[in-house]
């Protein structure tokens, strides 16, 4: 891989550049500049129409490749409640219609899920690195966790979404109680980021 190569990340969402930037080229090395649509000036608003977190990632990635022609990471990602038959899953961000603040999606799944003693549940994350329509390399990890059992368990100031309600049994807290560095380790962004880092870091000049 060339030490100038440019990878556009499909999203508009700065603190998922961020996440992205730090695992990338910090933690594993990858010799490259992240660039987001916004960053450049650029319109990318793609609908998502996919019925999978796969497709959706495929479709946001398609959809900046055609405008840019240059290597695209794009991912889709949410939580899936057991009990809740996967959902809200890949309609995680649209839960209960737009404009809902984070705190309040948060509190319509815990009253949805209401007192179910199944509290098992996952973020999931596909992330794909898109060189063309035809070449493309994929990884989808999970975050394994359990949903707290009312608002008031709801706990920490990290992160976003439903980090808060998403308690992790193996170190004992919520995703957002997690230090940056420790989420980024833990997280199925996080691993799905490493995962294409690592093929990134094995392409040599292929690309």
């Amino acid at each position: 891989m060339g030490r100038d190569m440019r990878i556009w990340f499909a999203t508009g969402n700065l603190h998922k550049k961020r996440e992205l930037e730090s695992i990338l080229i910090k933690d594993m090395n990858v010799p490259c500049t992240i660039v987001i649509p916004k960053d450049t000036g650029l319109k990318f608003d793609p609908e998502e129409t996919g019925n999978s977190f796969v497709e959706n990632a495929l479709i946001k990635a398609s959809a900046l490749y055609e405008l840019v022609k240059e290597p695209v990471i794009a991912d889709d990602s949410g939580i899936c409640v057991d009990a809740l038959d996967g959902k809200p899953g890949i309609y995680s961000a649209r839960y209960g219609g737009e404009g809902l603040k984070d705190a309040e999606r948060n509190d319509m799944l815990l009253n949805e899920l209401g007192k179910n003693i199944n509290r098992r549940a996952r973020f999931v994350c596909a992330m794909v690195l898109y060189y063309s329509p035809y070449r493309y390399y994929l990884a989808q990890e999970t975050m394994e966790g359990v949903i707290v059992e009312s608002t008031r368990d709801a706990k920490g100031s990290g992160g976003f979404g439903y980090d808060p309600i998403l308690f992790i049994p193996e170190v004992n807290c919520t995703v957002a109680e997690l230090s940056d560095v420790d989420k980024n380790h833990l997280s199925h962004r996080g691993k799905a980021a490493r995962a294409i880092a690592k093929f990134l870091n094995g392409s040599s000049n292929d690309f």
